[in-house]
């Protein structure tokens, strides 16, 4: 990375920084814009291009996201102490933005966060912050471990990449109907194509879950399946992201050769789980990247 880019970064990270350290401040075009030392005649424009969403976007993301958490401490707040934190009128109009975003009221939120949409709905920021890293992965980040036979229930996904988001809806709604959730069960995707193949139909990949319960006929086309036991490097990827491309390619050209391992005949897959940081009032997402060894 160039010197210039790496201070143009650098301002954007110290954006990102006081906006969420502020949410209670003024974050006007023309406060954040002077914390980069950017024109704000264009700062709108160069936030925008950079993260994907403009600065109003991002603000009200981290001011519904720091909502949520406070939902999620119960009796820590009123509902109408929180709407009003997160710089609405009203209690009626907050719910309403509330509900759209995350599939849930407010007080249903505080009584059983579904955590799965508040990733989703969140993913954004996480997004925003990961254009501005830079991830570099070394030996060290990988450790060997002989995992057990894991039973999964699993739904294939075979086609375009582009049809992924229904393939997605479809696995929820039976994971829900069966009441499982990724708090307890963690959930899996095996990736038995390249991410990008030449032709596009012929991505190919498999999401699962975590259970031994049994899979009736009626629940077509999920079905039974194990994903292997055995030894496996282990990476584990800081953050949430659907894009593990960094990861498998460091495992592969640099980790692979290096280690004097050979790769074993199953696919490299990843691992999803949400955990609950004690004394903290967000979820964090453990996802761990493997690749079955000999």
């Amino acid at each position: 990375m160039t010197a210039p880019l790496e201070n143009y970064h650098a301002r954007m990270q110290r954006v990102l920084d006081y906006i969420d350290q502020h949410l209670d401040g003024d974050l006007d075009l023309e406060t954040v814009s002077k914390v980069a030392a950017f024109s704000k005649f264009h700062f709108h424009r160069q936030f925008t291009a950079t993260f994907e969403l403009s600065v109003h976007r991002y603000v009200q993301l981290a001011r519904m996201k720091r909502a949520s958490h406070r939902l999620a401490v119960r009796g820590a707040q009123s509902v109408t102490d929180i709407a009003m934190d997160a710089g609405y009128d009203a209690p009626d109009a907050f719910a309403r933005a509330f509900r759209q975003r995350l599939g849930q009221s407010p007080s249903a939120f505080r009584k059983s966060p579904d955590w799965e949409p508040w990733l989703t709905a969140f993913g954004p920021l996480d997004n925003a912050r990961n254009k501005l890293m830079q991830i570099i992965f070394d030996q060290d980040d990988v450790t060997i471990r002989d995992v057990p036979p894991t039973p999964v229930a699993i739904l294939e996904h075979r086609g375009d990449r582009s049809t992924i988001p229904d393939t997605r809806r479809r696995f929820t709604a039976w994971r829900k109907a069966a009441g499982l959730s990724p708090e307890t069960n963690p959930t899996f995707m095996i990736f038995r194509s390249e991410r990008m193949p030449a032709v596009p139909a012929d991505y190919s990949m498999d999401l699962c879950i975590g259970t031994d319960l049994p899979v009736e006929p009626d629940d077509a086309p999920i079905k039974p399946g194990v994903i292997p036991g055995g030894r496996c490097a282990v990476l584990r990827y800081p953050g949430n992201t659907t894009n593990l491309e960094p990861a498998a390619l460091y495992l592969y050209r640099d980790w692979l050769p290096a280690s004097g391992e050979e790769a074993r005949d199953f696919p490299m897959y990843s691992r999803r789980q949400l955990a609950l940081i004690p004394n903290v009032e967000a979820h964090e997402v453990v996802l761990e990247l493997f690749l079955p060894l000999k």
